[in-house]
């Protein structure tokens, strides 16, 4: 068995699959080794945001993950559980209802395709030990060692890799417990929802616990499968580590859905708080930490998913980059820079979420709160500072240029081409860096630098607009904005070595 590689990935969730897949993608030698012998059969993130559906539309992805999805009814997003849909629309995506798919779904097609891509996850391989040196990391595994010149840990909130390096975790221990499982019902009674509609449609409470309930396959009276995500007094006196009963899913089944829901099965079931830990530094020497190895929160929203698959379209290429020569390893500095203070948005968000969704009864000063922000919601400003803050399309990198547009996502366009009509999601799923010309005569495309393909462009009509505001546009492989042109003459030779190489000092005149 191979022992050398040029990056390690621990770890095979969501994060680790879908960054191994960008580093095969730009053919860098991977490994991934996982714990567990077979994959989880789990659905725990229950779904992706609108902007992961756009990162998993930019690798061509988003029709597998569509095909699986739980259908839904278009109902839009949510803030706290709020009786409030969030309106995504106004961020021009083309996917403003996001997608629900549950995770063990979303890992099946994450490492379907890694496998297309030359690389198998390999599996009953726990990680015990890691030692540092200039060169690489030597990791020592449950059947022997693995080597590679970096090694990145997405191996969840209880991460060893993390342990063994003793990076700094802080934050706060939960002051909730509650329980998260997939369920089969025998019989249910007439407030369990048959469709998927608007989160606040599938709160219940009752009997002194709250209910989260929704199907997770089938429609009608065709259901068999359920997610269930509920607390209550017992689960508040039961240790973290006791084992999820069935009595325990039936005795809270009952109080909130009444005697005719019966339980059938207990798939699988587990516990939560709402803990909030993040990482101090996401770069520790050779070793690098992505989703939840690097921060924890409580699981609401499926922004643990979604944070944790963006960390791995951010490091990614950067990571590639370093690898191949093309950039140096002061690139990966900027991963750390760009995505630790988005996830602390999101705890922080998440914080907020929890005090408005869970008040409890003697909250009266909560309760008043909770009215305020349904107020704001409901005005078109504040329901799209929610829609973008909850949806992840507002997130906005700071690139050290006061554009508007320099670091926001690339509005996925529909483009003309000496080629055809195409999108900028769809020239994007080769992992490459785009120089859009959209005032210069159209023309074969041609590599500019760094792995960037300067292409010339006409902006056409598509769902999200025709309107960019700019003459040229270079767009990252992770589909954010690096420079824009006002003007046809202006140059992105700064621009370009500040995206690619992680400075704009010195940079060489790179577009002749």
């Amino acid at each position: 068995m191979k022992t050398g590689h040029e990056v390690v990935v621990v770890g095979a969730g969501p994060t680790g699959l879908f960054l191994a897949c960008e580093l095969a993608l730009a053919g860098v030698d991977v490994a991934v080794v996982e714990r567990e012998a077979v994959p989880s059969g789990q659905s725990r993130g229950g779904g992706v945001n609108q902007r992961s559906a756009e990162v998993l539309a930019m690798r061509g992805l988003l029709d597998a993950v569509t095909e699986r999805a739980v259908p839904r009814e278009s109902v839009g997003g949510h803030f706290a559980f709020l009786p409030v849909p969030l309106d995504a629309r106004p961020w021009r995506t083309r996917y403003p209802d996001g997608i629900m798919i549950p995770q063990d779904r979303l890992e099946q097609i994450l490492e379907t395709r890694l496998r297309e891509l030359g690389v198998r996850v390999r599996r009953s391989t726990e990680l015990v030990g890691l030692v540092q040196d200039s060169d690489g990391v030597e990791a020592t595994v449950s059947d022997g060692r693995v080597r590679g010149r970096y090694l990145v840990a997405c191996d969840g909130g209880h991460s060893a890799v993390r342990k063994l390096v003793g990076a700094d975790f802080p934050g706060q221990a939960g002051t909730m417990a509650a329980v998260s499982a997939d369920i089969e019902l025998a019989s249910a009674g007439e407030t369990v929802p048959r469709t998927v509609g608007h989160i606040s449609t599938m709160m219940r409470p009752g009997g002194g616990y709250w209910m989260m309930l929704h199907p997770l396959d089938g429609e009608g009276g065709r259901v068999a499968g359920y997610r269930a995500v509920f607390g209550g007094p017992p689960q508040a006196a039961l240790p973290r580590t006791a084992p999820v009963t069935a009595d325990e899913v039936a005795a809270a089944l009952t109080a909130v859905h009444g005697p005719d829901t019966v339980l059938a099965r207990l798939r699988w079931g587990t516990r939560f708080s709402d803990a909030h830990r993040q990482l101090a530094q996401y770069r520790h020497g050779r070793v690098l930490f992505a989703g939840d190895a690097a921060h924890i929160h409580l699981p609401i929203g499926g922004q643990g998913l979604n944070l944790g698959l963006q960390d791995a379209m951010n490091l990614g290429w950067k990571l590639a980059g370093v690898v191949a020569g093309r950039s140096p390893e002061a690139l990966l500095d900027t991963y750390h820079d760009e995505r630790h203070p988005v996830a602390a948005r999101v705890l922080a968000t998440v914080r907020a979420q929890r005090v408005i969704a869970f008040p409890s009864p003697e909250a009266d000063d909560v309760r008043g709160l909770r009215e305020i922000v349904m107020d704001m919601a409901r005005l078109p400003d504040g329901n799209e500072y929610l829609a973008g803050l909850m949806s992840g399309l507002a997130i906005r990198y700071d690139l050290g240029d006061p554009d508007p547009l320099v670091g926001a996502r690339m509005i996925d366009l529909a483009l003309g081409t000496q080629d055809g009509v195409t999108t900028v999601s769809a020239l994007l799923r080769a992992g490459r860096g785009l120089l859009l010309d959209l005032d210069a005569p159209l023309a074969p495309v041609h590599e500019v630098a760094w792995g960037v393909d300067r292409i010339p462009a006409r902006v056409v009509g598509s769902p999200v607009g025709t309107d960019v505001g700019a003459a040229r546009v270079l767009v990252r492989p992770d589909g954010y904005v690096g420079w824009v042109g006002r003007e046809p003459h202006e140059r992105p030779d700064a621009a370009l070595a500040r995206c690619f190489a992680g400075s704009a000092q010195e940079a060489p005149a790179l577009l002749g």
